[in-house]
């Protein structure tokens, strides 16, 4: 435990930044799960929708520096490609 005023402040800070930044990457998490789970069930459409919805939420995400850059860009481009996947897919069967 911290002895000095300052140092008491910085952990409450670091607290409120952690559960802050736990609830958001969270957030993006489940968008992706549930991006997902459209794309299984074959919803194409709905999936377009959430894919812009997750691509938000991972830049802001990347702004917030909780994921690196690249791995948001990483991310993006292989949900992107799951889509297109899925979309062949279907149009072949």
């Amino acid at each position: 435990m911290p002895n000095i005023k300052s140092a008491k402040k910085r952990l409450r800070q670091n607290v409120v930044l952690r559960e802050r930044n736990r609830a958001a990457r969270s957030v993006v998490r489940n968008r992706i799960k549930a991006l997902i789970k459209t794309l299984r069930a074959g919803d194409i459409e709905s999936a377009e929708k959430q894919f812009r919805s997750v691509c938000s939420a991972l830049d802001r995400a990347a702004a917030r520096k909780l994921w690196h850059k690249n791995n948001t860009s990483r991310k993006k481009s292989r949900l992107a490609k799951l889509i297109v996947k899925v979309k062949a897919d279907k149009a072949n069967s």
